[in-house]
């Protein structure tokens, strides 16, 4: 495919291409596994996509590895043009995941985690699978969850007629009654954003990674009440990240409030499979206000 010899181009690296390969890469994108005579490759592309796409992805990983506390791929180029959007990637070995490997991610996430911004949300819209999120920063978390997590989800399953009377109603006095769970001001961490079981990977010598950020800045418990939702996660995981940063008593009352979002974006995405969750979740906290 010369268009990868082109995209690597851009990267600095002008050796031809050795081996290629399809490899997976998630739902929505194709993924390559790319050996020049210079060095090996993970490289991405999404069809119908704009160069934003694979931009706030790569952002995401950068802000990640500035923390320092845990690793990701390394970045060497993202673009695209109005048909499609390319990202080229360290390619990291996959290792088979240890109780070792589980517990350094939770050490490391937690120490991710600790490093604190100032503000809540982010300063550029970014994806969640292929749909777009808008963002802004906000001075109280609440404000930012409901307004920008929450309510676009609850919109855009309108727009799709996901949105019976029932659930529209209980959604909409859950907004109102918002603030009786989720708190004004947690503490501002940089999150993964879409840390399902997928999102993250074992290189060599047990190693984690995490991969295909969707980042922010927000309550940390966010993340973790994702890692919840489908599972995919160790009980050496979770014991590390406590031991590190205990939880809080009010984790379990805000945990399903964020797997919420998480379920409305399945919801949007796959469709009525995730309808039951979600409207399980809302039948709760609206017959049960504090």
């Amino acid at each position: 495919m010369s268009y990868l010899e082109d995209i690597l181009k851009s990267t600095g690296d002008t050796t031809p291409i050795i081996k290629q390969k399809s490899v997976s890469g998630g739902d929505i994108n194709e993924a390559f596994y790319v050996r020049t005579k210079a060095q090996e490759y993970f490289a991405k592309r999404n069809k119908g996509a704009s160069s934003r796409f694979f931009q706030t992805e790569a952002r995401g990983l950068e802000l990640l590895r500035q923390t320092g506390a845990i690793d990701v791929p390394r970045v060497y180029h993202h673009g695209g043009n109005e048909e499609e959007a390319w990202l080229v990637l360290e390619y990291i070995p996959a290792g088979t995941t240890s109780p070792l490997s589980e517990h350094r991610l939770g050490e490391r996430l937690s120490r991710m985690h600790a490093m604190e911004n100032s503000a809540y949300g982010f300063d550029q819209p970014t994806f969640i699978g292929e749909l777009l999120q808008e963002n802004h920063m906000y001075p109280s978390w609440l404000e930012y969850y409901r307004s920008e997590r929450l309510l676009p989800q609850i919109k855009l399953a309108g727009e799709k007629g996901k949105l019976p009377p029932d659930r529209e109603k209980r959604a909409h006095q859950l907004l109102e009654h918002l603030d009786t769970w989720i708190p004004e001001d947690p503490g501002s961490s940089l999150l993964h954003g879409d840390l399902w079981g997928g999102n993250w990977m074992t290189g060599p010598e047990d190693t984690p990674y995490l991969i295909d950020p969707s980042v922010l800045y927000g309550d940390r418990l966010m993340d973790l009440a994702f890692t919840e939702l489908f599972g995919g996660y160790s009980r050496d995981f979770y014991e590390a990240y406590a031991a590190y940063t205990p939880l809080p008593d009010y984790y379990q009352d805000v945990k399903p409030l964020y797997q919420l979002f998480y379920l409305f974006v399945h919801l949007n995405m796959f469709g009525e499979a995730f309808g039951s969750q979600v409207d399980r979740i809302l039948t709760h906290y609206t017959e049960t206000k504090g």
